[in-house]
C-alpha cells in the first residue's frame, strides 16, 4: 500500500487560510481543497470517529466528546480507550489487504488499547498528594520513555489550559517525525490542536490570532517537506472550523430553575447529583446532551428548552435519527445552538456556591465542556502572582489548587459544534488527487483516506 499520512490542523477552515499562513497558502495553489460538510456534533471525538470507521455516530457510538453514563450515574468526558469506539478501524481493514501494513496513531483520539502499531496519548500522572505531573501514554510502553529522552517531557501544560501554545504541538510534529524515521508506516495519523486555543480565546480575530496561525503554518511546513522526501500521500483535513460567539447559555441554570437538578452540598460548595437530578444537560461546544429521568417528562423539557435564546434546535427520537444521533449514550433530547452562542456546565445560581474544581483545569470531573479553562482570571489583577506562588508550591513539593480559573463565560469568543455555520467555517480536506467534488460528506473521508493507501 501508498505511504500516506493524515495531519489533522485541528480548526482549520478556509477562514483563517490566507496571509498569516503563507506555506499553506503557497502549497495550496497545487492542491485540491475540498470543505467538509461537519458531523453532528462537529466536536473532536465525533469526527475523528468517524473519519477512521466511516460509520456514523449512530453505529460507532460517539456522540460527542462526553456523554452520561446511565449505569455509573455519571457524567464523563475524555475518556481514552479505543474500546468505546465500535467498528472496524480503517488500519484494521487495511491490515486485511496487505499483512505488512503498519500505522502510528499520533495523539488522534481514543488512542489508548486501539490496535495501532505505535501510538501515543497524553496522560498525566496523578499522585496521591493531589499533584498533577505532565506524562504521555504510548504503545509500546517503551516508546514513551525513548520519545521523553529524545524529546524531553511531553509539556501538557502547554496542551490544554491557559498555558496553551505551540509547544505541544510542535513536540507532537517532533514525535511524529522521530516514529516515522524508526518504523517508517504505512500510514501516519497527526493531531495537531494549536488552532483550536486562540480561535475559541478571541474568535476571528487576527490580530489577536496572527501569531498563533503563523506557527502552525511553520509546523506544517516541517511536516509536509519531510514527508514529501519520503514520497508519501499527504492528506489536511479538520474535524471542524471555530466561528465567532458572543452568547454563552446556562442550559443548566434553567434547568435547575424548573426544578429539574438536585445538588449535594460540600463544605461550602454544590456538586450536580446526575443520578437523582429529574434532568441535565452535558454541555459540549455547541451542542448538549439533556438526560431525562422520568421519561413522560421530556415533552415538558423539550417545550422548555425550545423557548431558550440561543438554542437553535431541540431534537427528538425522531431528530436524533435524521442527524444520524440515535444511540444509546445520546441524551432523550439533543441540542444544537445558534451560530452565534454555546453552552456552559455551570448549574450554581450563586457563584460563591460554584464548585472547588470551577476555577481549576479539571477537564474530567466537570460535567462538561469548560473553554473558560483557557483564561486566568482577568479581574484580578494579582492573579499570575497567585499562580507563581501555587507554582512555587507545586516545586517545593507541598500540596497546592492551581485554582485560577474564572467564571466568566463571556470571555469565550469562538465556539464548534453546530453545523450550520457559513462553509468558510466548515473543516476541509485537502490533497493532490482531485475528486470533482468541492464539498463531501464526513464519512467520505474514510473512503478517501482509502484512495490514498491503494493509489
Amino acid at each position: 500500500m501508498q505511504k500516506t499520512v493524515v495531519i489533522d490542523v485541528v480548526a482549520l477552515s478556509q477562514s483563517v487560510i490566507g496571509e498569516h499562513t503563507p506555506f499553506l497558502s503557497n502549497y495550496l495553489k497545487t492542491r485540491n481543497i475540498q470543505t467538509i460538510t461537519p458531523v453532528f456534533p462537529a466536536v473532536t471525538t465525533t469526527a475523528q470517529s468517524v473519519y477512521v470507521t466511516g460509520k456514523w455516530p449512530s453505529e460507532n457510538g460517539i456522540v460527542g466528546n462526553g456523554w452520561y453514563d446511565h449505569q455509573d450515574a455519571e457524567i464523563k468526558f475524555w475518556k481514552q480507550s479505543n474500546h468505546l469506539v465500535k467498528g472496524e478501524k480503517i488500519w484494521e481493514a487495511a491490515r486485511k489487504v496487505d499483512s505488512k501494513f503498519t500505522v502510528s496513531k499520533m495523539f488522534w483520539w481514543y488512542n489508548m488499547y486501539a490496535s495501532a502499531d505505535w501510538s501515543v496519548t497524553p496522560r498525566p500522572q496523578y499522585h496521591a498528594d493531589g499533584v498533577k505531573a505532565p506524562d504521555c501514554y504510548s504503545y509500546p510502553p517503551e516508546l514513551r520513555d525513548q520519545l521523553q529522552e529524545q524529546l524531553g517531557q511531553f509539556p501538557l501544560f502547554s496542551f490544554w489550559g491557559p498555558n496553551a501554545n505551540i509547544k505541544s504541538t510542535q513536540w507532537i510534529a517532533d514525535a511524529s517525525i522521530w516514529v516515522d524515521q524508526r518504523n517508517d508506516p504505512t500510514l501516519t495519523l497527526i493531531y495537531l490542536p494549536h488552532l483550536d486555543y486562540c480561535l475559541q480565546k478571541f474568535g476571528l480575530d487576527f490580530d489577536h490570532i496572527k501569531q498563533e496561525l503563523g506557527e502552525i503554518d511553520r509546523v506544517l511546513k516541517q511536516l509536509i517537506e519531510y514527508y514529501q522526501q519520503k514520497n508519501a500521500k499527504i492528506i489536511l483535513l479538520s474535524e471542524y472550523g471555530i466561528n465567532d460567539v458572543s452568547r454563552p447559555v446556562h442550559l443548566n441554570r434553567i434547568l435547575r430553575e424548573a426544578g429539574l437538578i438536585s445538588v449535594r452540598t460540600e463544605r461550602w460548595y454544590e456538586l450536580l447529583d446526575a443520578g437523582v437530578s429529574e434532568a441535565f444537560a452535558v454541555s459540549d461546544h455547541q451542542i448538549a446532551h439533556v438526560y431525562v429521568k422520568d421519561k413522560s417528562r421530556i415533552p415538558f423539557v423539550k417545550q422548555l428548552l425550545e423557548k431558550v435564546p440561543g438554542v437553535k434546535l431541540v431534537l427528538d427520537e425522531a431528530g436524533k435519527r435524521e442527524h444520524h444521533l440515535d444511540h444509546e449514550r445520546s441524551g432523550d433530547l439533543v441540542l444544537m445552538a445558534e451560530t452565534d452562542s454555546w453552552f456552559t456546565y455551570y448549574y450554581w445560581l450563586d457563584d460563591k456556591k460554584a464548585p472547588d474544581y470551577a476555577h481549576l483545569v479539571d477537564i474530567h470531573r466537570k460535567p462538561g465542556y469548560d473553554p473558560v479553562e483557557m483564561f486566568m482570571d482577568p479581574k484580578n489583577p494579582f492573579i499570575k502572582l497567585r499562580a507563581g506562588y501555587k507554582l512555587a508550591r507545586k516545586l517545593l513539593g507541598f500540596r497546592y489548587l492551581m485554582d485560577v480559573i474564572p467564571l466568566d463565560a463571556t470571555l469565550v469568543k469562538g465556539s464548534h459544534g453546530a453545523i450550520y455555520a457559513p462553509k468558510a467555517f466548515h473543516p476541509v480536506f485537502i490533497s493532490d488527487q482531485p475528486t470533482g467534488k468541492t464539498e463531501i460528506l464526513a464519512t467520505d473521508v474514510y473512503d478517501l483516506i482509502w484512495q490514498h493507501l491503494n493509489s
